[in-house]
């Protein structure tokens, strides 16, 4: 991992955090609903006898499949990594269907029991460090592949810490490509009216640091807290720290 950080806004007019795994602690979450959907799905088709598959490794496939994209790419990233081909069938299907929409609104199901049974909770140090850069003027903002990412902000008291949000309906309206495209990055930074190359992201997965590349943003800062170290470094990441508390403001 990285020495302190240092954020300056001198050089920095916006910061834009992912949800996930950086400002919420739902990653463990959607971590739990994805193995869930997929072991009861693999063990489907073997009973089937459709061939027998690896189950879902949440230390692994969650970060390499899943984590940071819209749900139904994970799905069909997951999939495919099994040899698994199926429909990409509608959005309003019904979590029984067997096609790449229908495990992803089972995937949605289990999630959103398990987040009105467990909540939600905020990282405090990233809580402060969102306070601290609104008190030195600089813009802040919230992105997430997720739908519900409204939702998950309220449980975790924070809806009204950022000044934007761009979420997974946002993206869906605008026709915005999931990362490790940019679009939601650039998407957030604009209604901030901000420029890439004076804003900065926080990102905790591979392909959200990716996509910071792509976008050529002025700094990426990855939070690594469980995977690999150097894993979002390897990604294109500027910087990896295990926490936010790493983070400092150089003209405070």
């Amino acid at each position: 991992m990285s020495a302190t950080v240092s954020i300056s806004s001198r050089d920095i007019d916006a910061v834009i955090f992912d949800m996930d795994g950086v400002v919420t602690r739902t990653a463990t979450v959607h971590a739990a609903a994805w193995k869930q959907l997929f072991d009861e799905y693999l063990k489907e088709r073997e009973r089937r006898g459709e061939g027998s598959h690896r189950p879902f490794e949440i230390g692994t496939d969650y970060r390499q499949y899943v984590d940071g994209k819209p749900r139904y790419d994970g799905v069909q990233s997951f999939l495919a990594s099994r040899g698994i081909s199926l429909p990409f069938g509608q959005p309003a299907d019904l979590p029984d269907r067997e096609t790449v929409c229908g495990l992803g609104n089972r995937k949605d199901a289990y999630f959103q029991r398990q987040l009105s049974e467990q909540g939600a909770e905020a990282f405090q140090s990233t809580v402060g460090l969102v306070r601290a850069l609104r008190a030195r003027g600089v813009k802040v903002g919230v992105f997430s592949a997720s739908r519900n990412a409204e939702e998950v902000l309220l449980a975790a008291g924070v809806a009204d810490l950022f000044q934007v949000k761009v979420d997974g309906l946002d993206a869906e309206r605008l026709g915005l490509r999931g990362k490790p495209d940019p679009a939601v990055l650039l998407e957030t930074v604009r209604r901030l009216g901000v420029l890439p190359d004076r804003a900065a992201v926080v990102e905790d997965a591979g392909a959200g640091v990716q996509a910071a590349r792509a976008g050529c943003f002025r700094l990426i800062i990855g939070v690594n807290r469980s995977g690999e170290p150097g894993a979002l470094i390897a990604s294109g990441g500027d910087v990896e720290v295990a926490d936010l508390s790493e983070v400092i403001l150089a003209d405070a």
